[in-house]
C-alpha cells in the first residue's frame, strides 16, 4: 500500500514538471530520479510507466524516457448513427428485448471520485485482501512444469477436485468445471438453462448482475419473495406453476441484498419443488468464504444433499481475495454438465492456467486458512461498527436483519423516500450509496439502500461514512 501511494505521488510530481522539457526531450535517468526523490528504482519505473500509459512520456530501453510528442489532430468522427435501426430491427420480433443495461452492476465496480467513501463496494479494500499470498502463490504458480501449457478444458484436475471437496455430498471432480468467475458461471448456467424469451425465477430482491445476464439472454425474471428465512416456498411453487418455469436462481448463503440464509426446514421444500416442476436450481454459493467469526457452523451448499442433479452449484474465490482472482466452479450433475461444458469451451475454451495454477498454490498454502480467519474477524468488527453508527446516527433507516456472513447491510428507508435523491445528496456528501431498485425485477415495495462495510479502509472511515450519509438523509427526508 505505501509502495503505490509512492509510485502515484512520484508520478504526479513528474507530471507536474514536464512542462520543462520540450517534445522529444529526455527526462532524468532513474538513477537521478531515485536519488532526487529518495525512493525506490521500482518506484521510479512504475511512476515512469504510468506516465507513459497516459501518453505523457516514451520510454526506450537502454537510452531513458522521453518526453512524448504532441499527438496530430483526431480525424474527423464518422456517422454511426445508422447503429441505431440496426440493432433495434434484429431484436424486432425478440419476446424479450436483449439490450444490456449494466448500471446496477458498474455501481460496484465503479471507483467513487476522490475523497468519497466508497459504501457501494463489491469486494474487499486492498488492505483485506491477501496481496502477499497472493503475489507469493503466483509467483510458485509460475515455476510450475507447463505452467503456461494448455490445461484441459473442464480445469485442473487437482482444481476440480478441491472445489469438489468444498461443496461436499457425494459431488466429484469429475462434475465440476473450472470457470472464470462467477459471472462467467451464471452466464453460462441460464444459457444452458433456458432458452430465449422463457421465465427464469429470482429471488426479490436479487443481485442486478444475475438480473442483466436473464436479460441479455433474452429471459423473463420473475421475482419470488424473500424474507428473513430466504426464499418462501409457498410463492415459489406459485411461481413455477403460473410461469411454467425450467430455472430458479438462488443464493441460499447470506443472500445478496438482504443477507438471508435459506432456514434448515425450507432447504429440502426448495429442491422438492423444483424438482416436481421438472426444473433447476442455479445454486449462486458467492460468499460462504466471507463467513463472520460469530456465524457458527454454515449449512453445506444445496447441492451437497441433491443426489438428483436439480442444483446446478456456482463456487468462486474472487469475492474472497481479489476481484481480479477470477476462478470459479460450475458442479452439476447428468446430461447437463455437458451442454454446460460445451457452453463454456464455445464462449471462453478454457480458464488460463497460470491463473488455475496460482489458485491451486494459494487454497494449499498456510496462509489461506490464516487469510480466512482474519477476514471473519475483521468483517464481523466492520459489521459490529457499521450497525452501531447506524443506530446511533439513523434510526428512521430500518435494519431488519444484520447477517453472520457477506460484506453489506439491507436497509428499508422511510415511506415515500426517493432513492435517486438520496443517493445524489450522499454522493455531494461524501459517500457512495448504492440504491435499492436495481435489485428488483419488477415493482419494489418500498425504497432501499445497499451499504458495503468490506470496500472502505476500517472502522473510523465506516463512522465517518455514517455521518455524512445522516446529512445526506437530513436534506432528503
Amino acid at each position: 500500500m505505501q509502495e503505490r501511494s509512492s509510485v502515484d505521488e512520484l508520478a504526479e510530481q513528474l507530471r507536474r514538471e514536464l512542462d520543462r522539457y520540450s517534445p522529444g526531450g529526455k527526462l532524468p535517468s532513474s538513477r537521478a530520479l531515485v536519488d532526487r526523490f529518495r525512493v525506490s528504482p521500482v518506484t521510479v519505473s512504475r511512476a515512469l510507466a504510468q506516465l507513459a500509459a497516459e501518453g505523457l512520456v516514451v520510454t526506450r530501453p537502454g537510452a531513458g524516457a522521453f518526453r512524448a510528442r504532441a499527438r496530430t489532430a483526431a480525424t474527423a468522427t464518422g456517422d454511426t448513427s445508422w447503429q441505431e435501426v440496426a440493432l433495434s430491427a434484429d431484436g424486432a420480433a425478440d419476446l424479450v428485448p436483449r439490450s444490456v443495461d449494466a448500471s446496477g452492476v458498474l455501481v460496484s465496480l465503479a471507483a467513487p471520485p476522490p475523497g468519497v467513501i466508497e459504501f457501494n463496494g463489491g469486494y474487499l479494500h486492498p488492505s483485506l485482501q491477501p496481496e502477499r499470498a497472493m503475489s507469493a502463490a503466483l509467483a510458485r504458480a509460475g515455476r510450475r512444469p507447463g505452467a503456461w501449457g494448455r490445461p484441459p478444458t473442464e480445469g485442473l484436475p487437482d482444481l476440480r477436485e478441491w472445489f469438489a471437496r468444498t461443496i461436499g455430498g457425494a459431488v466429484t471432480a469429475a462434475e465440476v468445471l473450472i470457470t472464470a468467475g462467477g459471472q462467467s458461471a451464471l452466464t453460462t448456467a441460464l444459457r444452458a438453462l433456458a432458452p430465449p424469451g422463457a421465465p427464469v425465477l429470482v429471488e426479490s430482491p436479487t443481485y442486478p448482475g444475475m438480473l442483466a445476464i436473464a436479460r441479455s439472454a433474452g429471459l423473463r425474471p420473475v421475482p419470488v419473495p424473500v424474507d428473513p428465512d430466504g426464499v418462501r416456498p409457498d410463492l415459489l411453487a406459485d411461481a413455477f406453476r403460473a410461469t411454467g418455469a425450467r430455472v430458479f436462481v438462488c443464493q441460499p448463503l447470506f443472500q445478496n441484498p438482504t443477507g438471508a440464509v435459506l432456514a434448515p426446514e425450507r432447504r429440502g421444500e426448495v429442491l422438492r419443488i423444483t424438482r416436481e416442476a421438472g426444473a433447476f436450481v442455479v445454486e449462486d454459493d458467492f460468499v460462504r468464504r466471507l463467513v463472520h467469526e460469530d456465524a457458527g457452523p454454515l449449512p453445506r451448499p444445496l447441492a451437497a444433499d441433491d443426489p438428483d442433479g436439480v442444483v446446478v452449484h456456482v463456487g468462486s474465490l474472487t469475492k474472497a481475495t481479489s476481484p481480479s482472482f477470477r476462478v470459479s466452479a460450475l458442479a452439476a450433475r447428468g446430461p447437463v454438465l455437458q451442454r454446460l461444458r460445451a457452453i463454456q469451451i464455445v464462449d471462453t475454451f478454457f480458464v488460463p492456467r497460470p491463473l488455475q495454477e496460482a489458485a491451486l498454490e494459494l487454497v494449499g498454502s498456510p496462509a489461506w486458512p490464516r487469510h480466512l480467519r482474519s477476514i471473519s474477524a475483521e468483517l464481523k468488527a466492520r459489521r459490529d461498527t457499521m450497525t452501531t453508527a447506524l443506530r446511533r446516527e439513523l434510526p428512521e433507516l430500518s435494519l431488519p436483519h444484520v447477517p453472520s456472513g457477506g460484506y453489506h447491510l439491507w436497509l428499508r428507508l422511510p415511506d415515500g423516500t426517493a432513492e435517486t435523491a438520496l443517493t445524489t445528496a450522499a454522493l455531494r456528501a461524501g459517500v457512495a450509496i448504492t440504491p435499492g431498485r436495481p435489485y428488483f425485477s419488477a415493482e419494489p415495495p418500498a425504497g432501499h439502500l445497499r451499504l458495503s462495510f468490506a470496500a472502505v479502509a476500517g472502522p473510523q472511515e465506516i463512522q465517518e461514512g455514517v455521518r455524512r450519509l445522516r446529512r445526506a438523509c437530513e436534506e432528503v427526508l
